[in-house]
């Protein structure tokens, strides 16, 4: 296959890179803000139909190609190599003035080295400015790349306060812009309502997907035995992860009426009492909305074993990384399973104290992740455009 990316009309004022579909939603809201602080900017895009909705012209979908694990890569490596070919080319020929990446950093810090070595950016003495939006998790792994880092990159919007102090020992200029589910106009696409459904939250990378959900359908066959009312809500990003998790469903015919599925969105929130969620962003949405629950991860053995060997940090779920406490109780690998999961839905939907604690801990979190700084996301990254 060959990847060939469309003309610009005119030479963009700014391309975003953001290759999750986490990565697609918070770079839209920034946007969405940024053309109102600056309605003529041309904006082109490598992200997905979120980005697409609020303005930016989308060059290729690169949601629908996200992998996750080292195994996954190296299985589509001709794929991602002559994505990377095409977009890079795209940039040489069309010279965006500014890049911000989103998140990404396998693929984006990749892109950015090389726009550096071929003196296209600015750093370089080139004309394309370079920022990071959601920079990558040196406090977990790789810390080391902050040098790269602050050799390529005019500047970086961090969405953790503690990450300033992550890149102190460099000259690269960082800021604390505040966390996208913080900010003023953000509709969280959850609530809590305690008498909604089970929530299950798989994820958004098909691979990892189908790993998760089929331990979390047997947790909730389990759960209906004692409580043979209860319903389970399972929500999906694309109509790719949905065939994903029709597919498992399908081999659960007996629970056929007992579960729906339900794209996710932020223009209707979605009710829930209790959930088992993967490690993603969904789960500190989750968290932030005071709804009790746990997580679960399961990798390829392969990828797992690499992965214990170079993350720095003990914890996976993002609420528990933030507040040093367990906000979601963690479950990874052989330790996922349904006996266990089921005890913990349990827990959460008979236990008041479930609830009680997590109302606390979510205003915990919710005063972490304010930005004190005026300098919010979209005036950060409009300062990076002029």
């Amino acid at each position: 296959m060959s990847i060939v990316l469309p003309v610009p009309k005119k030479r963009p004022d700014l391309l975003i890179i953001a290759g999750e579909h986490s990565g697609d939603e918070h770079a839209a809201e920034i946007l969405k803000q940024l053309l109102i602080l600056r309605p003529g900017l041309k904006v082109s895009a490598l992200g997905g139909k979120k980005l697409k909705e609020v303005g930016a012209d989308l060059l290729w979908d690169l949601t629908e190609s996200s992998v996750v694990g080292l195994l996954e890569v190296l299985k589509n490596y001709t794929f991602f190599k002559e994505l990377f070919d095409a977009i890079f080319n795209w940039i040489k020929s069309y010279k965006p003035k500014t890049i911000c990446f989103v998140d990404y950093p396998g693929f984006n810090l990749r892109l950015a080295k090389k726009l550096f070595e071929e003196k296209l950016c600015d750093k370089a003495g080139g004309a394309i400015k370079l920022c990071y939006y959601i920079g990558p998790q040196i406090w977990a792994w790789k810390s080391k790349r902050r040098f790269a880092m602050a050799k390529y990159l005019n500047s970086l919007g961090v969405i953790f306060p503690f990450e300033v102090d992550c890149y102190k020992d460099t000259d690269l200029d960082v800021h604390f812009v505040g966390h996208p589910f913080l900010l003023p106009d953000y509709h969280s696409p959850i609530k809590f309502d305690a008498k909604g459904p089970i929530l299950l939250l798989p994820g958004s990378r098909k691979i990892a997907v189908s790993r998760i959900f089929p331990i979390m359908l047997d947790a909730f066959e389990l759960l209906l035995q004692p409580y043979p009312n209860e319903q389970a809500l399972v929500i999906y990003p694309t109509e790719k992860i949905k065939s994903v998790l029709e597919n498992c469903l399908s081999k659960k015919k007996a629970l056929k009426n007992k579960i729906k599925l339900c794209q996710c969105n932020t223009k209707n929130a979605i009710s829930g009492k209790a959930l088992l969620g993967s490690s993603g962003t969904m789960s500190l949405a989750c968290a932030l909305a005071g709804i009790p629950g746990a997580i679960l991860y399961k990798a390829n053995m392969f990828t797992y074993i690499i992965g214990r060997m170079i993350v720095d940090i003990d914890k996976l779920g993002m609420a528990n990384i933030l507040l040093k406490e367990t906000v979601y109780p963690e479950y990874i690998q052989n330790d996922a399973n349904s006996k266990i999961l089921n005890d913990e839905l349990i827990e959460c939907i008979k236990s008041p104290k479930r609830r009680e604690e997590i109302l606390i801990q979510a205003n915990k979190l919710r005063n972490l992740l304010i930005s004190a700084d005026k300098l919010g996301a979209a005036e950060w990254l409009s300062s990076c455009v002029d």
